[in-house]
């Protein structure tokens, strides 16, 4: 089995080097550099072209092959449909702020979670990543954009807790220093509400934001538009938020998609204060993150008006909840979680269907 360099840290690196390449220590310092810039080894030319070919015979790089790249003329935001050997596609958004550049990757190939809002879901999930292919993702983003990746969400295609044991090595793996070096303080998790995940999550020590997809206030709704509802209810993920907030001091946000019609009234609003005020109180400070639905061809949803909307928003802030509207970027592009996947998807059916 080849050795998988993406995953390694420095010190498996330094064995690797000096054991199986019989290279000096040194070159596990100077090939540690190159790792964080995305780059094959027929480019890595500080090192000797010896160590070059014995490294493709003995080890591999877990980078992705931009399939599609789409920059937004509005904002600057790029979007990127990666493709694995396998042929598997993900997408990963980067999205430009006045702080810096925050990436948006995903975690799995396709997701199982049902959410019927979302792309992503349409089809199930076909695998998980690894915690290198994840990494693939931020280093190939960086060197296609030629800026520093300095946040990163995972919020993209997959849910990250279904996917535990890969997403918490690649949180160690993006951090690392020596590596990218990317502060844990700048990346946020989101989860549709995987308790036993969201209960792991708060004893491992990682100071990241948490995100919970909440996107109704009564189990009978919320269980209409995310199937996991019907095994986590709302009392058991809020409960896990607060424990985690409780656990780690960091701040833990609640994602809320607006649908018009279903889940975006002044009523739905109240229902929402009512909800969050029952099951989480004042044990930890409230935020809301609104977010008007993106529609997808398949689901027959768009979303209310922006008066609507600030609407909801107000009912919320005059109950004491700090209630934000998520600014749209990439609105010219597939922007939106598993668009862009999806379209290539229907397109290479539709032209597999016609050249038969």
């Amino acid at each position: 089995m080849r050795f998988d360099l993406l995953n390694a840290d420095q010190s498996a690196l330094d064995t690797y080097v000096t054991q199986t390449l019989h290279q000096p220590r040194y070159r596990a310092q100077q090939l540690s550099v190159w790792l964080t810039r995305g780059v094959p080894f027929s480019e890595m030319d500080n090192l000797p072209r010896t160590m070059r070919d014995q490294m493709a015979q003995t080890a591999y790089l877990a980078l992705p092959k931009t399939v599609q790249k789409q920059v937004s003329r509005i904002d600057g935001t790029v979007k990127f449909l990666f493709a694995y050997p396998d042929g598997a596609t993900v997408e990963s958004v980067l999205m430009r702020y006045h702080h810096g550049n925050t990436l948006c990757i995903s975690t799995q190939v396709g997701c199982r979670m049902g959410c019927r809002f979302c792309a992503s879901t349409i089809g199930g999930k076909v695998r998980d990543l690894t915690a290198s292919e994840m990494l693939g993702e931020v280093l190939v983003a960086g060197r296609e954009t030629g800026v520093r990746v300095d946040g990163i969400v995972l919020m993209g295609i997959g849910e990250p807790l279904d996917n535990y044991d890969n997403t918490i090595r690649f949180l160690h793996l993006v951090s690392r220093p020596g590596g990218l070096n990317i502060g844990l303080r700048h990346i946020s998790l989101s989860t549709c509400g995987v308790v036993p995940g969201m209960l792991r999550l708060a004893e491992e020590g990682l100071p990241i934001t948490l995100s919970l997809s909440l996107h109704a206030p009564t189990d009978e709704q919320r269980s209409a538009i995310m199937p996991v509802n019907r095994k986590w209810n709302i009392a058991q993920v809020l409960a896990a938020t607060v424990n985690y907030f409780e656990k780690t001091k960091r701040r833990v946000s609640f994602e809320y998609t607006l649908i018009h019609g279903e889940n975006d009234t002044p009523q739905t609003a109240l229902s929402l204060v009512h909800t969050l005020q029952r099951h989480v109180g004042k044990r930890m400070p409230l935020h809301v993150n609104l977010i008007p639905v993106n529609p997808v061809s398949e689901r027959n949803q768009r979303a209310g008006d922006m008066k609507s909307i600030q609407t909801f928003a107000a009912i919320l802030r005059r109950h004491g909840i700090n209630a934000t509207v998520r600014r749209k970027l990439g609105a010219d592009i597939d922007a939106a979680c598993g668009q862009l996947r999806r379209r290539v998807q229907t397109e290479s059916m539709t032209q597999t269907t016609t050249s038969v």
